[in-house]
């Protein structure tokens, strides 16, 4: 995870050094191909030595295609189950939501696969215990568990992966964001490491992200080059979607989103071929679902439109000079946490500038006001043990 304001130079030398921690790097190109150099010669010299070999494929009898079978694929009542904080994780396929770029996508994870499959593999096997435990936090925050492979992308779940400019563990938290998220960072203990301590740093790290972003690719693209590039491509295009930001984001933004999306896709649907590799005959086709993503209007982004004139009657704002933890007033107030998030989609950039004194308008349902006022003291002190 990109530090928010770290320079693009110290992005690229982070980016170097990822290549030692094994099995990473999993990056591609935009076209799909190896990024680490090493690989790349060996992969050319593999592919000269396979031409030497080739047989033309009119020598060859034609075979059916094979179908991705119907129990391998993305059961439609998962995708729209019941979750009223968060909207689901786009997987290649999904023709509702990528559109015309969901031959682009699928084609990526194909490549991805023939490049990245036994890696994959790897980190499937050995990960069974450590996914658990993602899991079992995400869904405490109400996270779709396909976000459990961002931490795949950003360290292959090594906890000692450390960036050279300082990230550390499973989720590659730099020191300031951890402190901000509630982990303890000290010369004697480093809470980056811990499973369990850094998942839920994460889920709340992630729920920030979404509450500004409202889309999960958005929010991936963010927690690798840090919130201010996405939100200054957002501003410059007017657009809320990843594609159409694509191009003004950083690079390996760029490539740790298709990368995301290539691993979710592959160990949830795809995860039965990652030992025997994908059958020469499979129909890449058989990806595609339609009704994966509910017919709903989507809702303005908050970053791009105003809040609905229903919204402003329903809402008081109230002056605070001391940084809450929207999981700490969500409870006190028995009011929903990704309504607090939507109306206060700029809290995140309060939290990270704070200093003592600052004051933020924060937004709240009106009819919460009094048990607002009642509860603040206690949720102050509430907030100041979780974070800073």
């Amino acid at each position: 995870m990109r530090e928010p304001g770290e320079s693009r130079s110290a992005l690229n030398t982070r980016s170097g050094a990822i290549d030692s921690v094994t099995p990473m790097p999993f990056a591609m190109n935009g076209n799909g191909k190896v990024i680490n150099n090493q690989e790349l010669r060996s992969r050319n010299n593999r592919d000269k030595d396979n031409e030497k070999l080739a047989v033309s494929a009119a020598d060859l009898p034609k075979a059916p295609k094979l179908a991705l079978a119907p129990a391998a694929a993305r059961p439609l009542d998962r995708i729209m189950e019941a979750n009223d904080k968060f909207k689901s994780v786009p997987l290649a396929g999904e023709t509702d939501y990528f559109g015309n770029m969901n031959g682009y996508m699928v084609d990526y994870v194909k490549k991805y696969m023939t490049n990245f499959g036994d890696r994959l593999n790897h980190v499937s096997g050995k990960g069974g215990a450590t996914f658990e435990v993602i899991e079992r936090v995400l869904k405490s925050h109400s996270i779709p568990k396909e976000l459990k492979y961002l931490a795949v992308i950003e360290s292959a779940l090594n906890k000692n992966a450390k960036s050279p400019v300082g990230a550390v563990g499973y989720w590659q938290f730099m020191e300031s964001t951890a402190k901000l998220m509630g982990l303890t960072v000290s010369g004697r203990r480093d809470e980056r490491t811990d499973l369990s301590k850094s998942t839920h740093a994460a889920a709340k790290y992630l729920s920030y992200l979404y509450d500004q972003l409202d889309d999960w690719l958005l929010v991936v693209a963010a927690y690798n080059s840090g919130p201010r590039p996405v939100i200054n491509a957002m501003k410059r295009t007017g657009k809320d979607d990843f594609w159409s930001i694509k191009s003004y984001l950083p690079k390996e933004t760029q490539n740790h989103v298709l990368a995301f999306v290539a691993t979710a896709t592959i160990m949830e649907r795809l995860n039965h071929f990652l030992l025997p590799g994908v059958p020469t005959n499979f129909d890449w086709s058989t990806l595609n679902v339609s009704g994966s993503v509910a017919k709903v209007k989507k809702a303005a982004n908050p970053l791009l439109s105003k809040f609905t004139e229903d919204e402003v009657k329903r809402m008081a704002i109230v002056r605070i000079k001391t940084p809450l933890d929207l999981e700490v007033v969500s409870q006190m107030l028995e009011t929903d946490r990704r309504q607090l998030g939507r109306w206060n989609y700029d809290y995140f950039d309060y939290l990270e500038t704070y200093k003592a004194g600052n004051i933020y308008n924060f937004r709240i349902p009106k009819d919460r006001l009094d048990v607002f006022l009642e509860k603040l003291s206690a949720m102050e002190k509430a907030s100041a043990k979780v974070q800073y």
